[in-house]
């Protein structure tokens, strides 16, 4: 029998608080074997990356283990910091989640990869720095040499993962741990990312233990599944068998949670889990997950679960597992789609709520690897500047916006996708176009006449760990936006904060709690209730969900959803996930590069024909159902151009697959409208656009879902 790569068993971890000891992980067991990749699962708190740090020994000095990891023929519990120095970066790399937190700034990229290369192997700097350069040329960016050169400032989140990555192989390990690597980035980098991953794991034979709550990734990277709930195992085996014929509750709640990338999602609401995780340090008896359990019976509270595995590996931590039927749905619509579609189209006469009109974005910045041009000051003087170039972060965009409509706007980093939404709510201010808000142009207006815009349009930040004051209480937060935009008398302030977060879901006693107190999910509803808190018309969701896991992604999802409805507002939905938009939007629109190359109602924009930049996007979603027949991925050429770069033709034709060349490069597209309100900007025909398209398939397993 194959000894395993790494071997996890009956691991657990401790901490000591003054309410008790917590217990983070009980009694995890897993192993992976050379060449394999193994997907951990779960919400956050699950304990996904305890494991991850547990194993390479980056735990505080307050972490208690008990059990056994070993790597290879060693144990690495209680292993001394100069072996464990040894180990980490030769033998065993790990790719952290957030890129922009793990690289030093004020180091070049070479520097960086190359520093793993003169600790562990004594190789000059010269020399290192040579292997950088051909890492960084092997996890496919461009240019690595001048990549090499840059700061991370410099690159966009999608090259600053692959520069991790490249910096977690530059040594050739033969375990890489990676902690979330996809969660910020869109799907066409996402798929790149995970292409290289699985082509680095076949060509040098690592093993990787993959860290994730997207589903769909682990149904495209994965050979083996390990769910943990609460720091528990609650079911491993088979991937095919954990996606497609889930047995465990919990994972069969994850799969619901799911929204469809389908034209009639909207007919169905998606059905995330109830309650809230499990206080750790005072755990429920019996079944962790019982009191969220739809199933759950006295017995599940009762008795302890026990991990019952088959002779494949395959296993659940419930007794009813055998008989256990889908996952319970939320009430569905009992109109057919066209009716859903009709009911929530705005009607012809409405006037649009927002407008904008050609509108532009220009910034300038300096140009990776330009160095510096010497300009005349005063005609006499010489004076060295930066080489820049012209970023034309939004580039004429003309759109409408009506009364209790949402539309989705999707793309990839850096399409302008946010720097459009801060320009309409004018927190950046226009290049050039107009900006009508209710018929009035406010992207002139000076500052002191923007109140009404202040009141009536409001956003939801995508990260709101950054956005809410870590030092001021989640009421006082709320309260400080109800003060300056409404008429609330003083004495009823702190009651209608309540009532607000009361409307969002949070219970009224948060107003005293502070924001690292709360969870991700919960952060993100004091979101949306601050910007309630001016009683809007119009709110502007930047990534609200990009961050969040699948049940929480849910909630909120239906939470917005909900609120739309009940106070008839608009949205413009900022997003990369085109799973998500086209659960909440009525339009969609695709932005590429700072203009729109696609807009329609969401049921023709997910149906062919589609822009080619569109069907790239589509294609690139990665599916959760096991052996689900869908198109080939489309693999964009090269990568984005210059913003600076010439754009009198189609901006996407560098990229584009089945770009006429020429044509592409220097003529405007035409613009087709295969149905009412469906606009494609692009040189082909809509019979071109049409050939080799399919519908798109479902995306929720049959078995979660029945």
């Amino acid at each position: 029998m194959t000894t395993p790569l790494l071997s996890v068993k009956d691991l657990t971890l401790t901490y000591q608080t003054g309410r008790g000891r917590l217990r983070a992980l009980n009694g995890v067991s897993f192993d992976v074997n050379a060449g394999e990749t193994l997907a951990v699962v779960g919400e956050s708190g699950s304990g996904k990356s305890s494991v991850a740090l547990a194993a390479m020994g980056l735990l505080g000095p307050e972490a208690h283990l008990d059990g056994s990891i070993r790597f290879e023929d060693g144990e690495l519990i209680g292993l001394d910091e100069a072996s464990r120095r040894a180990l980490r970066g030769r033998a065993i790399g790990m790719v952290f989640q957030d890129p922009f937190t793990s690289l030093n700034p004020s180091l070049r990229i070479g520097e960086q990869v190359a520093e793993p290369l003169v600790y562990h192997q004594g190789l000059s700097r010269a020399e290192a720095l040579e292997k950088a350069v051909a890492a960084l040329g092997e996890v496919g960016l461009p240019g690595p040499r001048e990549i090499a050169s840059a700061y991370p400032h410099q690159l966009s989140g999608g090259m600053q993962q692959r520069v991790l990555i490249a910096s977690a192989i530059v040594c050739n390990p033969r375990l890489l741990i990676l902690d979330e690597p996809t969660t910020a980035l869109d799907v066409t980098v996402e798929a790149q990312i995970l292409d290289l991953l699985d082509n680095l794991r076949r060509s040098r034979g690592l093993g990787m233990v993959f860290i994730t709550h997207n589903l769909g990734v682990v149904n495209r990277i994965a050979d083996r599944v390990c769910v943990l709930y609460a720091g528990r195992v609650v079911e491993v085996g088979e991937k095919d068998t954990v996606l497609g014929r889930p047995s465990h509750p919990y994972t069969k709640g994850l799969l619901a949670s799911l929204p469809r990338l389908a034209a009639d999602g909207r007919a169905r609401r998606i059905a995330p889990i109830p309650g809230r995780f499990p206080d750790l340090v005072n755990a429920p008896p019996g079944c962790i997950f019982a009191p969220r359990c739809p199933f759950a019976e006295s017995a599940c509270v009762e008795n302890e679960q026990v991990l019952a595995t088959d002779a494949a590996g395959n296993g659940a931590r419930c007794w009813k597992s055998a008989g256990l039927p889908g996952w319970p749905e939320e009430p569905a619509d009992d109109r057919s789609v066209v009716e859903v579609a009709a009911s929530r189209e705005p009607a012809e006469d409405d006037a649009p709520l927002l407008r904008t009109e050609d509108l532009s974005k220009r910034y300038r910045r300096g140009r990776i690897g330009g160095g510096i041009e010497w300009t005349r000051k005063l005609g006499v003087i010489p004076w060295p500047s930066t080489r820049a170039e012209t970023v034309n972060a939004v580039d004429g965009i003309s759109l409408e916006i009506r009364r209790g409509e949402v539309v989705g706007l999707v793309g990839e980093s850096g399409s302008g996708k946010s720097t459009f939404g801060r320009t309409i709510l004018r927190l950046v201010d226009p290049s050039s176009g107009r900006v009508l808000f209710d018929g009035r142009d406010v992207a002139s207006l000076p500052d002191s006449e923007l109140d009404d815009l202040r009141k009536r349009a409001q956003i939801v930040f995508q990260n709101p760990d950054s956005s809410l004051n870590p030092r001021r209480r989640i009421g006082k937060a709320i309260a400080r936006a109800v003060k300056l935009q409404t008429n609330v008398p003083p004495e009823r302030l702190r009651a209608h904060v309540e009532d607000l977060l009361d409307r969002v879901g949070l219970p009224r006693a948060y107003y005293d709690r502070y924001p690292h107190q709360l969870s991700g999910g919960e952060k993100q509803r004091v979101g949306i209730a601050r910007a309630l808190a001016t009683e809007p018309e119009f709110i502007v969701c930047d990534e609200p969900v990009s961050a969040l896991d699948v049940s929480v992604q849910a909630t909120v999802l239906n939470l917005l959803d909900g609120l739309k409805d009940e106070l008839n507002l608009s949205y413009l939905f900022i997003s990369h996930d085109l799973s998500v938009v086209a659960y909440i939007a009525d339009r969609i629109a695709v932005m590429y590069s700072g203009r729109l190359c696609e807009i329609g109602p969401a049921d023709a924009v997910l149906q062919p024909p589609y822009h080619p930049y569109t069907q790239a996007l589509l294609s690139a979603v990665p599916l959760p159902t096991p052996g689900a027949a869908r198109r080939e991925r489309i693999r964009l050429r090269g990568d984005r151009p210059p913003s600076g770069a010439q754009r009198s033709g189609c901006v996407f034709h560098t990229r584009c697959p089945r770009s006429l060349g020429e044509l592409c490069a220097s003529t405007a597209p035409p613009v087709h409208e295969p149905r009412p309100g469906h606009r494609i900007a692009c040189h082909l025909s809509l019979d071109e656009l049409a050939r080799d398209a399919s519908v798109l398939p479902e995306t929720v397993p049959v078995a979660a879902a029945e």
